[in-house]
């Protein structure tokens, strides 16, 4: 009696939203109204990348020569290409780009400007290169950055380049806004197309769509009002709520259309409702549950990018969960038995789908059940075979290549490689504060001490600080040399930095563990902060690498909780997990051979790098194993409403086939379209996140949902369902008659 007491709310949940129907669908309306017009200002607001590993020694390093040393760390570099073939290395040359370049110096935003004093390549002199620093932070000069841009002179008989990372930030914040256009002109309507095949009438197939875009508007609007108080929050954001919202709205309302319909066949609109919310309503609750466990494991990685990705994912899944809970029963409500008006042609003549469909997957369910141990062995050999590139992945860090080259600060970030030592570009800074003045005889030697030092450790190819400005016997600075070092930025007051140039590249191992060895053994006298691209990128992996064990520990266990709930059993959670876990290692093998080997990046037009960028694995991971235990819950929820009626194992799992495989096939395909229209954005991040989506969810629902769970189903028998003896107070009741769980 209780338990049906503790159920009684859950019961008539839906007969309450059927009552107020109209009250709660002119609700939404005002929210989703609006909300919209702020959700289409949202993305302006957001100009951080989130890849600032804020708090670490490279970041303290850079806020030091800022306050220290007077040298801005944002900066620009003007990239010239002679469109002549001329040399614009000569004397005569430099000299009259200079001059062309002079009304940008005047500029009020501009702190400093000088050459590159980077050592150059040999046979590359059509190109040289400028750095201007601005005297403002990275967000004030992003707001006003096309002004800035149009400031830069034209040189006559060449071009001129934008680049460097604030140039890289604005044009990745650009393709973020034309992403989101050009994803969803193509997504929205694949998605519908889908939908029209799956349900065969136009009001069935256009709720999905409204429930999506309604969630994503809601999400996005609310969001602006966080980033208005000045919360930093990436400007990926929106391409992710877009993907993730759109993707998980329209799962959810299919599965509740779809269910509305078949029960609608037998009860009145109201009855059809309640039974509706009662079965699918109740496993989209649990569905949102596991979603938002994943988006809620990204903030422990404690980078600016999880944790705003992490806000805007759990914030839309909740507005999904919210939305097919309410405004799609509401609208489910007024249309009533209009539900199947408006079929389109190849349809029966209501609207109704032929049976070819279910016998399809009646064949599919006998063959399985006829032959499971073969199909898992196969299946399971099949996944572990397609994961094995994945365990060669090499992370990354890219830069200006996440942008395609027909952006110039890619482009130009291209021609500083090929004209420009980019070992020296990309030095490690050593910021270093001095018990005394830098120009204090002591300092001098300590400097000149520590320099040797460095010159001793492996990997490294020379140092530069003030100090190799002196004679090795003279500890004198004269006042010339001493304006000279200041207006460098060499040293200031107590204050100086010493460049270490590598012999390997930036993220190479062993520059990696020069970073390292330099921090560990910190000379006496001086307090240092090692900054710099290679300490930068290194306390970026840094961080993620420190944040993975509890991220794994947090979707697992989580995802095991929340299944656990929901079907009352101890090994179905632990198999749903399992299954996950093979599908998701599968699609990384597929991103390591396009990404990092290089397969088929030419049809995605993706650069090849050689590796993978390391805030991947972990993005798809949260994201991929919560989409994905959608299909498991929706699934296994149908088996255990067949089992509580039939108590048999085999043709309960049969039955959740033949009645789920259409949708989760159809959800799947969808997710994959909506995601899938990413990869062929102008951002490599989301291209990855995209491919990555799509392949997990593809392969999730083939070979896994259709072929190995059943498989595994029938083989495993009634310990599918076991309990121990002391958790047997949270076993299901068994069913006062066999009418009441056939819905």
């Amino acid at each position: 009696m209780m338990e049906r007491q503790n159920k009684a709310p859950i019961r008539q949940w839906g007969s309450i939203i059927y009552h107020y129907r109209w009250a709660v669908v002119s609700i939404w309306v005002f929210l989703i109204v609006f909300l919209g017009i702020f959700a289409l200002r949202t993305p302006s607001l957001l100009q951080d990348t989130g890849f600032t590993p804020t708090g670490s020694s490279s970041v303290r390093g850079i806020a030091f020569i800022e306050e220290k040393l007077g040298m801005s760390a944002v900066s620009l570099d003007l990239v010239v290409e002679s469109t002549l073939g001329r040399n614009l290395t000569t004397y005569e040359a430099q000299a009259k780009v200079w001059e062309e370049l002079a009304p940008l110096r005047k500029q009020p935003f501009v702190q400093d400007m000088y050459a590159s004093i980077v050592t150059r390549k040999t046979g590359e002199d059509g190109i040289i290169s400028y750095t201007v620093l601005l005297n403002e932070t990275t967000n004030q000069a992003l707001a006003h950055f096309e002004e800035i841009k149009a400031a830069v002179p034209e040189v006559s008989g060449a071009r001129v380049y934008i680049t460097g990372n604030l140039a890289v930030y604005h044009d990745m914040s650009s393709a973020v806004r034309h992403d989101i256009v050009r994803a969803e002109s193509f997504g929205i309507p694949a998605a519908l197309i889908i939908l029209l095949l799956l349900f065969g009438t136009f009001p069935a197939a256009l709720l999905p769509v409204a429930v999506g875009i309604g969630s994503v508007a809601v999400a996005m609007g609310s969001l602006y009002f966080v980033a208005a108080q000045g919360v930093p929050l990436s400007n990926f954001l929106p391409n992710m709520v877009t993907m993730l919202g759109l993707a998980v709205g329209i799962d959810y309302a299919l599965f509740m259309v779809s269910r509305f319909r078949e029960e609608l066949g037998s009860k009145s609109v109201e009855a059809a409702l309640v039974a509706t919310c009662q079965t699918v309503g109740r496993s989209v609750w649990y569905s949102g549950a596991a979603v938002m466990a994943g988006m809620l494991a990204l903030g422990f990685i404690r980078i600016p990018i999880f944790q705003s990705l992490a806000l805007g994912g759990m914030l839309v899944v909740l507005v999904s969960v919210l939305a097919a809970s309410t405004l799609l029963p509401a609208l489910l409500g007024i249309l009533g038995q209009r539900i199947h008006s408006w079929p389109i042609r190849f349809r029966g003549r209501n609207g109704q789908r032929d049976n070819s469909g279910s016998v399809i997957w009646i064949r599919i369910s006998e063959f399985i059940m006829s032959r499971p141990g073969v199909i898992a062995v196969v299946a399971t050999v099949a996944l572990l075979a397609a994961m094995q590139p994945a365990l060669h992945m090499k992370l990354g860090i890219p830069s200006a290549e996440v942008l395609p080259p027909s952006y110039d600060s890619r482009y130009g970030a291209e021609l500083m490689k090929k004209a420009y030592d980019m070992k020296e570009a990309n030095a490690i800074v050593i910021a270093i504060e001095l018990d005394q003045s830098y120009d204090d005889p002591g300092s001098i030697r300590l400097m000149k001490t520590y320099m040797s030092r460095l010159e001793q450790l492996a990997g490294v190819h020379h140092v530069e600080s003030y100090a190799s400005f002196l004679k090795e016997v003279s500890d004198d600075i004269s006042p010339e040399l001493q304006a000279e070092i200041e207006k460098r930025y060499a040293a200031r007051g107590n204050a100086a930095i010493i460049i270490v140039v590598p012999e390997a590249g930036e993220t190479a191992p062993a520059t990696v563990k020069l970073v390292q060895d330099i921090r560990q053994n910190p000379p006496e006298g001086m307090h240092i902060e090692v900054t710099g691209s290679p300490a930068y990128k290194l306390d970026f992996m840094d961080r993620i690498q420190s944040g993975i064990p509890y991220v794994l520990v947090t979707v697992l266990l989580l995802t095991y909780i929340v299944l656990f709930a929901a079907f009352r059993s101890v090994l179905l959670p632990l198999k749903a997990v399992a299954m996950n876990l093979l599908s998701l290692g599968a699609s990384f093998g597929l991103i390591t051979l396009v990404f990092q080997k290089g397969y088929g990046a030419h049809l995605l037009q993706v650069t090849y790098t050689g590796s993978v960028f390391a805030i991947l694995p972990i993005l798809i991971f949260c994201v991929v194993f919560g989409i994905s235990m959608d299909y498991e819950v929706m699934m296994l929820s149908r088996i255990v409403e067949a089992y509580q009626k039939e108590r048999n194992n085999e043709r309960s799992t049969a039955i959740g086939l033949q009645r789920t495989g259409g949708m989760i096939t159809g959800a799947a395909l969808i997710l994959a379209v909506v995601a899938g229209a990413f990869m062929f954005t102008d951002n490599e991040l989301m291209k990855a996140l995209g491919l990555g989506l799509s392949a997990s969810v593809l392969i999730d629902v083939t070979v896994v949902r259709i072929l190995l769970v059943p498989s595994l189903m029938k083989l495993m028998g009634k310990a599918n369902w076991w309990l121990p003896g002391w958790l047997s107070f949270l076993a299901r009741p068994e069913p006062e008659a066999s009418g009441e769980s056939s819905h």
